[in-house]
Order: C-alpha cells, then structure tokens, then sequence
C-alpha cells in the first residue's frame, strides 16, 4: 500500500516594533539577560497590560499581505499553562476571534505555483527562553512579552520540499512588507509541524502528530523526511499511531516523543479580562492598507513579462529590493532592459560590494548606465574598454562619453589599422594558423583575442573576426 503524507505548519514570527506587545520595555535581540524586563512583562501581581498598536497594525497588514480577511472584531485571551519561561502562567493569545482569518500564500516549488490556504494569522506574546548550563538552568525574559505573530496553514503541503518552499516563501513576504526581520539566528521565526500520513486515495486524515519549536526551514525539511518515513513504517508494520507532540534532535537524525497531544480545552481558554475588543475603523485600516507593497512573486512575474528578464535575474532583482528598484528607474527608458540588468548584476553590486558601499553612495546618476550601453551598441567603444569605463565612472562620477574621449578609448574601425594588427599576428602564430586551416574554429578565437590583445582592446571586435577570417582563407 502507498502512502502519502499531509502537513500543516504553526509560524511563530516575531514582529518589527520598537516595545513589546503590553508594555515599554524594548523589543530588542542581545541585551545583557533579564534587563530589558519589567513588572508588566513579569506579570507580577497587579499590573495591567496596554496593547502595542503598532502590532496591532504589522499584524493586519500580514493578513493583507497574505490574502486574509481582516476580522471587524477581534479580542484576546489568556491560554493557561505552567512553564518555566512563562512569567504569568498564562499567555496572552488570540483564541475564537482572530485578527485575520482564510488566507492564501502562492509560491514555488518543483517549477510550478502552489497555492496554500492559510487558516489565520493571529497576536500573541512571545515567551522567555531557558537557558541549561551544566549544573542548574537559568531563565532569560527579555523575550518575554515580545510581539508574536502565529500564521497556521491548512494542511495543504504534501512533501517536505513543498513545506521547505512555502516557509522561504513566507519569510519573504514578511521581510518586503517590514512585518518582520525574519533573523532566524535570532529566534525571530520558529515553526511547529503537523505531519500525518493515510493510504493514497483515503480522505480520512491519519493521526496527527506534532513536531515543536522548530528553529530552522531545513531542520523542518530533515525533520519531516525522518517523521513520514517513521509513521510509513508504523503503519507498514501493522503498528497503530496516536496523536502526540515530538521534538527534533538534529545531531541523531530522529524525532522523539514528547508527550500525548493537548487538546483546547487543556489550555482553558477564556476571554482577557484586562484587554478591550480590537475593532478597527476604516481609517485605521486604510492607513495600514497603505503600506501594502508587491508580493515576491508578483514582483518576480512582473520583471519577466514587462522587462522580458530571465528569472534567473528577476530573482536577483526581488530578493535585492533597492537593486530591483533602481533598476527599474533605468529599465523604463532603456531600449534593452536585459543589457541595464546585465551591468547592475555583474558589475555595479560587484563594485557596492567591494567597495562596502551602497546605491545611495553612488556618485553618478543612474541615465549613464543607459549612455554607457549606448557607447558599446553605437561601436565606439567595445564591451572589454566598457568595462574599464564603468570602473572609472563608478569611482569618479565622470560621464562615460567625458571618460571615453579624455582617455582616447574609442574603438579603432578603421579597416587598414585593423588589417595590420591581423596580419601581425597572423605571422607570430603559424601553429594557430595551421590548426584554423585544418578544421579547429575555436582557433579563430585565440587569434582574434591577440588582436584585441596588441590594440589594447581598441579594435572593433567584429571586424577583426571578420578580416581574420577573410585573410585565413587567403582572400
């Protein structure tokens, strides 16, 4: 019997706000332990928790950005349970009323679009984070109180490649939207993984096993090939599965069972005394609707069609937001959008990066990309001299026709100056001649590379070829 596996995901991301989610104290990665803290994030006896509005906000905005209705009335609740790193003993979450709600996230994997519903996506705080040390174990808090997003799937993910793909996706819209730095070598996004696997062709769901905290998309990945492979062979064996929570050792290689399943009414939810409803006005919306910006993916489709760009390219441009954006403050003008992302690509994030510079250092205006790939269509200067121009145009802010003339870099078209430079190095390698004459064509190259070569990269290159391969033949 063939077996096939079903998997939803449980997103924890932290959001991008200055303060925690109920009081002042910084939301900040790296602090000396416990000093970004105070009694409201302790939850010491007594104190009241405001909402951070700005949380409020990013998470609205997700829920646009992952095609969610926006809920017109949302509320909190606690969520009991007793855990070290959980200073009150509850966690303030959103249980029946979320935020946002039935959502969509299309991506790629295996070289077409998939599409998985999201159920909702809703605020909640982030808890502290335990530390184990040889003899004792200590309790860091300025985690505690964090602005935390959950974004839980439908089981709409079939392989663990299709899991992997779906996250970068989600990570990647959360970034362009400035929802989230999504550093996960901070702990800003963990994951829990719902896996079960049911005979191909059955409806029926088998029992789900959960796999927590998760802190990496491949760890998710190694994860979720171990865990379906172990439930196949359960049930192969005539084994039975039961609903359970499991952890992930990365250095074995396995998953390990934790405990059985907690169901709802475990955690008694019950509504947040100490919090208002949340129901936003349509101006409170519309200014959260203005800071929606171009999906990854609609970005990606949008630079192949209009700029007829490879998407290998695209994929550059969307993943390097300000390189994509000037690019297309230079594509609009271009008569060869493919040549301005050619020389953004290879040369000018090449140049950034060695000089640990950015574009808003740049000392010349973006129109003299566009004057220098018109200085190699028109045959002044040849691609190798271009090169050389742009390097001096990146340091000085010079106009590449200025460089060009001051430098007298101008490619050499004169036939006769071109036939000499041919006929020279025709006579200094006979052995190369031979090997032209007798079938070998990439011979030509190497001729043709000398004569570049001994006119310092003056001479029109396609006249060369063409006067090299006249006089070879004996013409």
């Amino acid at each position: 019997m063939d077996y096939e596996a079903v998997i939803g995901l449980e997103t924890h991301v932290q959001l991008k706000t200055k303060s925690k989610m109920w009081c002042g104290c910084a939301n900040e990665f790296g602090a000396p332990p416990n000093t970004n803290v105070c009694p409201v994030c302790l939850g010491l006896p007594g104190v009241l928790p405001v909402a951070n509005e700005e949380a409020l906000r990013l998470t609205v905005l997700a829920g646009y950005l992952l095609n969610c209705t926006v809920a017109p009335y949302a509320k909190f609740d606690r969520k009991n349970y007793f855990y070290p790193d959980m200073p009150k003993n509850y966690q303030i979450t959103q249980y029946d009323r979320p935020s946002t709600l039935d959502g969509l996230v299309e991506f790629e994997t295996n070289g077409s679009i998939a599409r998985v519903r999201i159920t909702r996506a809703h605020l909640e705080e982030d808890v502290g984070k335990n530390f184990h040390f040889e003899h004792n174990s200590g309790i860091d808090f300025n985690r505690a109180g964090v602005p935390l997003m959950e974004i839980v799937s439908e089981p709409d993910l079939t392989s663990p490649q299709m899991a992997y793909d779906y996250l970068n996706a989600l990570k990647d819209i959360l970034i362009h939207g400035a929802v989230s730095d999504c550093d996960m070598e901070k702990g800003m996004v963990r994951c829990d993984v719902n896996v079960s696997v049911r005979p191909v062709g059955q409806k029926e769901l088998g029992a789900k096993i959960e796999i927590k905290n998760m802190n990496s998309f491949s760890g998710v990945r190694h994860a979720l090939e171990y865990e379906i492979q172990r439930q196949i062979d359960v049930l192969k064996s005539g084994g039975g599965l039961t609903q359970e929570t499991r952890r992930w050792d990365d250095a074995a290689g396995i998953t390990e069972s934790m405990r059985t399943k907690e169901y709802a009414h475990d955690y008694r939810y019950f509504t947040e005394p100490d919090l208002m409803p949340f129901s936003p006005s349509e101006a409170w919306l519309a200014e959260v609707r203005s800071r929606i910006v171009e999906l990854p993916l609609a970005r990606k489709r949008r630079f192949i069609n209009q700029y007829q760009l490879p998407a290998s390219d695209a994929d550059t441009f969307v993943n390097d937001v300000p390189l994509g954006d000037y690019f297309e403050s230079i594509a609009a003008s271009a008569k060869s959008p493919k040549a301005v992302a050619n020389w953004l690509i290879n040369n000018l994030r090449a140049q950034l990066a060695e000089m640990h510079s950015t574009l808003a250092g740049l000392k010349f205006p973006p129109h003299f990309i566009l004057d220098l790939i018109d200085l190699v269509d028109s045959g002044k200067i040849s691609s190798k001299i271009a090169q050389d121009v742009f390097a001096e145009m990146f340091a000085t802010g010079a106009a590449p026709s200025q460089i060009v003339e001051r430098k007298g870099l101008g490619q050499v078209s004169d036939t006769g100056t071109i036939e000499k430079y041919c006929e020279d190095i025709i006579a200094a390698h006979p052995k190369t001649v031979a090997d032209y004459q007798a079938g070998k064509a990439a011979a030509l190259n190497f001729l043709k590379g000398q004569v570049l070569k001994l006119s310092k990269g003056k001479a029109n290159p396609n006249l060369v070829g063409d006067i090299l391969q006249r006089k070879l033949k004996g013409e």
